[in-house]
């Protein structure tokens, strides 16, 4: 647990790159089967959620994680009907699911109920009462034995796990970066669906977003990728997408008053390469 008033420090890139912020105050701290769950409050993220150390979201940017995560193939995907969410307990990305008049089904594949716990209790801004909306259907479960299991097809499969971590090993969601894992996805999806995968900064942790596409190149005939400015996050945060054949396209028309982040601006910037050498 963190007393109030320490700095907390939480890898970017495991021990060779760090970010330090100052906690006033330690909200919750839970060992689970799992992980360990860590709620705090900062000056400068505000609430901030960490899991086994590693920081998943604050209340200042995660708009920009969640938005990029979510509306960025839903506006390639005009018609969507049923989602699958693989993890994101903490409600995020069934909030922005549930902005979508399309969507008439959403499943979510949680593993951690604690994490469900603790986000619907100390950060209620996350799912914005999703949970509650009829058209979610939460289970806790591991995601891996459900997709094997599942038959109806999806139009948007979002994959919200936590990273595999550089220089680290056993985090849980391991089984979730695999060919099997993928594999299954490629049966769920509907043709003119998309999976989409957070896949970490890909300018500090280049590594995740080029071992996740070539993974998806294995399966999938479509592969691409694009980026949102998550400062959290040490400043990006890297998104992989594969279908059977649907194009994101870097021109859609995107509302400039409807969202926190996403804007005509920052649309295009996702599509925008970053060279940096």
């Amino acid at each position: 647990m963190t007393s109030e008033g320490a700095q907390i420090t939480f890898p970017i890139r495991s021990d060779k790159l760090s970010q330090s912020v100052a906690v006033t105050k330690t909200i919750f701290h839970e060992k689970s089967k799992w992980q360990t769950i860590d709620i705090l409050d900062t000056e400068v993220f505000g609430r901030v959620l960490l899991l086994d150390g590693h920081i998943q979201l604050t209340e200042f940017d995660e708009r920009a994680y969640h938005e990029g995560l979510v509306q960025i193939p839903l506006l390639n995907l005009p018609t969507a009907k049923r989602a699958l969410v693989v993890g994101g307990g903490d409600g995020g990305v069934i909030r922005e699911l549930c902005r979508s008049e399309s969507i008439q089904h959403i499943d979510i594949v949680e593993i951690d109920e604690a994490v469900i716990r603790a986000s619907k209790e100390h950060l209620p801004s996350l799912s914005a009462n999703a949970f509650n909306d009829p058209r979610v259907h939460l289970h806790v479960a591991d995601a891996f034995a459900f997709v094997k299991q599942a038959l109806k097809p999806y139009d948007l499969i979002v994959v919200d796990s936590t990273d595999t971590y550089e220089d680290e090993e056993g985090e849980i969601s391991a089984m979730l970066f695999t060919r099997e894992f993928y594999q299954d996805c490629f049966r769920l999806l509907s043709d003119q669906g998309i999976v989409v995968t957070q896949a970490d900064n890909h300018i500090f942790c280049p590594y995740s977003l080029v071992e996740i596409k070539e993974l998806f190149s294995s399966i999938f005939p479509n592969v691409g990728s694009y980026q949102a400015l998550v400062p959290s996050f040490g400043g990006f945060s890297a998104y992989c997408y594969a279908s059977k054949g649907v194009h994101m396209d870097p021109a859609s028309k995107v509302p400039s008053d409807r969202f926190k982040y996403l804007n005509p601006v920052t649309y295009a910037l996702a599509f925008t390469p970053l060279e940096f050498k």
